[in-house]
């Protein structure tokens, strides 16, 4: 029996490209880029379901939130530090990069 080949949602996610030290970032101000891609990106679901962060204890960004210890971090904190450390850096969120190696 043939499994699904799960790295085709990886090469099109669109946090590609970027450094694990972000997409594994545990403060909302590091992972800030990885979040801004996940916001344009087409397979948030897939990455959810292969990463499943809750399950896992999982630290950094998965499916379009930042996790720590495979809890969500609060949107009003994401909010107050992302607002400040995206004004300026619009257009930027076309710099992606995969989560590659899925850690859990």
């Amino acid at each position: 029996m043939l499994l699904p080949d799960s790295s085709s949602w990886q090469a099109a996610a669109a946090c590609a490209g970027l450094s694990p030290s972000v997409v594994f970032a545990r403060r909302p101000q590091q992972a800030a880029p990885a979040l801004r891609a996940c916001a344009a990106c087409l397979v948030r679901r897939e990455c959810e379901a292969a990463v499943a962060p809750a399950e896992n204890y999982f630290d950094g960004v998965c499916a379009g939130r930042l996790w720590r210890n495979g809890r969500a971090v609060p949107e009003a904190r994401m909010a107050k530090v992302l607002g400040a450390a995206t004004a300026g850096t619009a257009g930027t969120a076309g710099t992606a990069g995969t989560a590659g190696g899925v850690r859990g």
